[in-house]
């Protein structure tokens, strides 16, 4: 059976959309998303996307199937908030486990069904592993910026739950993704590496940062070659950025990583910018059109879709990268 890293070698590798936006067209209610195991809990559900691995599973099914069928390589677990410190908000703690390996399953089982269609073209599952709603390296008063929400400590024991739950699942890959906080990305790659050692297995790690605005930081200030460094030490399969930007504002980021780096890079911008109702109007050909110029410039390995992006985006997206070779970078330290 071909591995990730066989495959990332011979073609550049898609991955699936936004699962955000696609569950807004079933316009789920609160019954929806409590379904019948939680009728009756106190507290609101409706939000809680990542719940409906359990409560909806046909939904979470269908949308990576839709991936799947539109040409993804990979698709992401529905678990971008399955930690102890996202759930706190849903009063859903005790939950994680299950969130994540359920999620997991589902995707592990669509990912399954369409290798046997075609043995050629194997899909893989990507753990998602998203930053939490909390930050170790900034306070969150500015009247006490020595003050923190979180610890270190704290983010490795919730990331570490999230992770062993992944793996159990069946996870091909963990996707660290949506950084806006470099620290609380150690602090998932730190829980990783512990379950790896613990269990004595080796799983591939992608890494995907955010810049937030124009000034080319991160949230936490870090610049893209910052960003790079202070990553470096972990054994990647990839390192790249998603979300906050579309593919045209995302480019220069982009190109600057690749000067920097001799890994694998990835991408998955959003459908443009959001307009004045936090809507993405960038369509499929538009976003085909920026990732062409992407793809001529040799900058990514793994190339999806974020906030906007649909199968439809997907699909067109897997056209244009199947006319090109996957990115070739000269051996580089990936110090600056």
């Amino acid at each position: 059976m071909s591995t990730i890293q066989q495959a990332i070698q011979n073609r550049i590798l898609v991955l699936d959309g936004a699962m955000g936006t696609m569950l807004q067209r079933y316009n789920f209610s609160e019954e929806d998303f409590r379904g019948d195991r939680f009728r009756d809990f106190p507290h609101p559900l409706k939000g809680n996307n990542d719940l409906l691995s359990i409560t909806q599973p046909n939904a979470i099914r269908e949308i990576h199937a839709k991936y799947f069928d539109a040409g993804a390589d990979i698709v992401e677990t529905n678990t971008f908030s399955s930690t102890t410190i996202g759930m706190a908000d849903y009063h859903l703690e005790d939950l994680v486990y299950e969130l994540n390996f359920q999620s997991a399953k589902i995707a592990r089982e669509v990912a399954d069904e369409f290798t046997a269609k075609n043995p050629n073209k194997p899909r893989f599952v990507a753990g998602s592993i998203g930053p939490t709603n909390r930050t170790a390296s900034m306070s969150p008063d500015v009247n006490d910026p020595g003050f923190r929400a979180v610890t270190f400590d704290e983010l490795r024991i919730a990331y570490k739950q999230q992770v062993e739950a992944l793996i159990d699942g069946g996870c091909d890959l963990l996707l660290v993704e949506t950084i806006f906080d470099t620290l609380n990305a150690k602090a998932a790659l730190f829980a990783i590496e512990e379950v790896k050692e613990e269990r004595n297995i080796d799983i591939p790690i992608m890494v995907s940062g955010t810049i937030t605005d124009a000034s080319g930081r991160t949230l936490s200030g870090q610049t893209v070659e910052a960003f790079l460094i202070s990553i470096s030490h972990i054994p990647l399969l990839s390192v790249g950025f998603n979300c906050a930007l579309g593919a045209d504002q995302l480019k220069p980021y982009l190109k600057r990583l690749a000067r920097n780096t001799s890994l694998n890079i990835s991408a998955h911008p959003n459908a443009g910018l959001p307009n004045a109702f936090g809507q993405y109007d960038q369509t499929p050909e538009e976003m085909q059109n920026l990732i062409r110029e992407y793809l001529s410039e040799n900058l990514v390995n793994i190339i999806g879709g974020c906030c906007g992006t649909t199968p439809e985006h997907i699909k067109l997206i897997a056209e244009v990268a199947a006319e090109f070779e996957p990115r070739f970078a000269e051996n580089k330290s990936n110090a600056i």
